[in-house]
């Protein structure tokens, strides 16, 4: 059992980064970049935690060159705060497009928080992330689908990172894994479960 599971752990790790380039397209289209800047008063005041300007009911894409859709942001409402220069949006969802593989990365949460820069997003509340099922090049059996549960993720899209200290359940075809917390580097290539980690493998049709 043991040596299944870490199997099936590293399945998890050579997919996972295709759900982590679908976080990494948030920081192409920061809404904060694309408001008009306003002049500044004559006495600037410190800044209070008051949001200096909000969106609703928006729908914000991003195209690569050739003018194939690459991303796609919507939500009821954000809010910039410019104390803490973070934007808030309320029932965020994230559609990307891995344009090689074709593979479709959808995320959704009650709420999101990214700094400003954007190299960090955290999903709060029913957060998931979903890697929809698609055939990669040469492959004749489509990659499963992969989903990351829990009440809070955090991407480190700058290190290409994500963590979470709270229960996740993930899950990858007919395989499910749950744990107190995660931790996935996709640098070094490592995830990290811990807590009281459980795990279902179901064996794959035909022994492959």
């Amino acid at each position: 059992m043991k040596s299944g599971f870490g199997r099936a752990v590293d399945r998890l790790s050579i997919y996972l980064p295709i759900m982590l380039m679908g976080l990494l397209a948030l920081g192409t289209y920061w809404l904060a970049r694309n408001t008009p800047v306003f002049s500044a008063p004559a006495a600037e005041a410190a800044p209070t935690h008051e949001p200096d300007y909000f969106l609703r009911g928006f729908s914000v894409k991003s195209f690569d060159p050739g003018g194939r859709l690459q991303s796609e942001v919507r939500g009821a409402e954000a809010r910039h705060f410019p104390d803490t220069d973070t934007l808030e949006i309320d029932q965020p969802r994230i559609r990307t497009y891995n344009l090689a593989t074709g593979a479709l990365t959808v995320a959704s949460a009650r709420r999101a928080i990214s700094n400003g820069d954007g190299t960090q997003v955290q999903l709060i509340g029913d957060a998931v992330v979903t890697r929809e099922a698609a055939a990669a090049a040469g492959q004749v059996r489509p990659q499963p689908k992969l989903e990351i549960r829990g009440e809070f993720l955090h991407a480190f899209l700058d290190v290409e990172q994500v963590r979470s200290n709270k229960p996740v359940r993930i899950t990858r075809g007919n395989d499910r894994f749950d744990a107190d917390s995660l931790e996935f580097d996709n640098l070094d290539r490592v995830m990290q479960l811990r807590g009281n980690v459980r795990g279902v493998l179901v064996p794959r049709a035909g022994g492959g």
